[in-house]
């Protein structure tokens, strides 16, 4: 008898675990053994991605997993970033000079046609009800590049010369004239040495961003409005393991609930972790990331919210980075639109940490170090004193230091009206090449294993403001057939209207896409023309059509109008 009860016992045991446990893997997996995609990290890379597989695979389980209490908290915050629309009209390290004199513009047109791409696949979210009123993420804002001494004034001349020949720059103005520039900048003009030898090029159609809020509102409407959608927050990921089925493995603790781990099983995994995707991708064992390491980099700005100072320069102003400085350091001077209210913000000042995000760990860069990766990093280290020069300088940069860097873009700048705050970090790419040896890349990089079951995003500018583009990328990897499909494609041309041809070189398309974005994002930067008001209702109907034909035959139209 007492055996009969034992063993009923035990029954009734293994029975209530089972349903605790499958209640556990119900919750996180949709009622699925094993969930589609799970992505690492609340950032806008994972929002934008799962944005777009909503819309183009429904039915598919997406598990979205971030660490900490709420997303967008790491480098999408508004705080943590630059905000700055990147369009290429304004960031001059897109433009080297060459060493015969020349200024290399070959660059600026694929990042313009990439933050196009943004402002089509914004409209369509805000058009179809997911994003909501557009002035709480992006604003027009003047882009202004600014520079002072003969030798500057020559190069933003020869730059402006080389872009001005692209139809995407056409609306671009230049000027030596200091009536002119006080302007465009009075308040960079107010208070500087007249005899100094000053330019600027100015692009009216230049945008501020809120990346974070992007995100916020991109994450929102997938938790709420679709079942097959979980997001999982204080969350960790710290396990990736392959299963025998080629599936993955993912463990996850949940830091509300002491640490406790539990697992999931993927088909594919994409880590949008910002600087903790590195050691995560390592995590995973693919050989892929073997050549990687990371070298973390963070940044301060100085931020004024006195409305009688922010009123007083409403531009997006950027100038030369110093010499061995990364792209990230370059010195802009920002309108800036954070919590609802305008301010400005000066930087960056770069700062040095160990830890890959700003609330991550003083172990992080040792932790990512292996026998593949240590060797490239020396090699850059020793490659690129300069770089650690600047670093160890603006280390020791003292408060007099950072605001006569301040008072040489805004003269007549007090003390007392600003405040010195620490942004996110970023963590620049380190990568083993065979011909070089370690290269320090700036830029972003989409890694994926063989199979395309594991990716991840590495790197840092221009990152938010290409998004979209750079997911579709990921996709072209990650989901090649899926992509390849009619369905997926016709779908894709609602989003983006440009999808499948280039506007580099497509005046009419330019100037039709840019008016469909700027009516519905509300930035008023170009409008409609004659020839092309018909153009832009397509795109906006194209946009708003739910039936699958009905988009195939705005897709078939456009392909009649497409080439003017």
């Amino acid at each position: 008898m007492k055996k009969h009860l034992t063993a009923a016992l035990c029954m009734n045991l293994c029975m209530a675990s089972g349903y605790a446990l499958a209640s556990e893997k119900s919750a996180s997996t949709g009622n699925d053994d094993t969930v589609d995609v799970v992505m690492v990290g609340g950032g806008i890379m994972s929002a934008v991605l799962g944005t777009y597989l909503e819309e183009l695979q429904p039915d598919w389980t997406v598990n979205l997993y971030e660490r900490q209490d709420n997303v967008a908290e790491e480098s999408s915050n508004g705080w943590n970033n630059a905000g700055t629309g990147h369009s290429a009209f304004c960031e001059m390290n897109y433009t080297p000079q060459l060493e015969d004199g020349s200024v290399d513009v070959s660059r600026p047109p694929k990042i313009t046609e990439a933050f196009e791409i943004t402002r089509q696949f914004l409209s369509y979210q805000i058009l179809n009800g997911v994003m909501h009123d557009p002035s709480s993420f992006i604003n027009n804002t003047p882009h202004v590049s600014f520079v002072w001494g003969d030798d500057n004034v020559d190069f933003l001349r020869k730059r402006y010369e080389g872009m001005k020949q692209n139809a995407f720059y056409d609306a671009m103005e230049y000027t030596e004239d200091p009536d002119t520039l006080r302007q465009w900048v009075p308040a960079m003009m107010a208070g500087r040495d007249s005899a100094q030898h000053v330019a600027a090029t100015y692009m009216n159609a230049g945008t501020d961003a809120n990346w974070g809020e992007v995100t916020r509102q991109l994450i929102d409407s997938l938790d709420q409005h679709h079942e097959n959608f979980h997001l999982s927050l204080e969350s960790e990921v710290r396990g990736l393991d392959r299963n025998d089925d080629g599936t993955w493995k993912v463990t996850i603790a949940d830091l509300a609930n002491g640490g406790r781990e539990h697992s999931v099983n993927a088909r594919r995994v994409f880590i949008g972790a910002g600087g903790a995707a590195l050691p995560l991708l390592q995590e995973s064992g693919i050989p892929e990331a073997e050549q990687y390491a990371g070298f973390p980099v963070g940044g301060q700005f100085l931020v004024t919210s006195n409305p009688e100072v922010v009123a007083r320069h409403d531009v997006k102003a950027y100038g030369l980075a110093a010499e061995g400085s990364p792209p990230m350091s370059v010195p802009h001077l920002d309108r800036r639109m954070l919590d609802g209210q305008p301010r400005l913000l000066f930087g960056p000042f770069a700062t040095f940490s160990t830890k890959f995000l700003k609330e991550g760990s003083w172990t992080d860069l040792f932790g990512s170090l292996t026998m593949h990766n240590t060797l490239p990093m020396m090699q850059v280290g020793m490659d690129n004193f300069n770089l650690v020069q600047y670093l160890v300088g603006q280390v020791i940069q003292s408060e007099d230091d950072r605001f006569e860097a301040l008072k040489a873009y805004f003269p007549e700048a007090k003390r007392d009206d600003w405040e010195l705050i620490t942004a996110g970090q970023r963590v620049q790419i380190i990568k083993d090449k065979d011909d070089q040896g370690g290269v320090l890349q700036f830029g972003t990089e989409v890694v994926a294993s063989e199979d395309g079951t594991m990716s991840a995003l590495l790197g840092a500018s221009p990152g938010a403001s290409t998004s979209p583009t750079i997911m579709l990328g990921l996709m072209e990897k990650i989901f090649p057939q899926e992509l390849a499909s009619e369905a997926w494609k016709a779908k894709l041309n609602r989003i983006i209207p440009s999808y499948g041809q280039s506007l580099n070189g497509n005046p009419e398309m330019i100037n039709a896409v840019r008016a469909y974005t700027s009516s519905v994002l509300e930035l008023e930067d170009t409008q409609p023309r004659g020839d092309n008001a018909q153009r832009v209702e397509t795109f906006r109907q194209r946009a708003l059509s739910q039936e699958a034909g009905q988009a195939q035959d705005h897709s078939e139209e456009s392909d009649s109008t497409d080439h003017v």
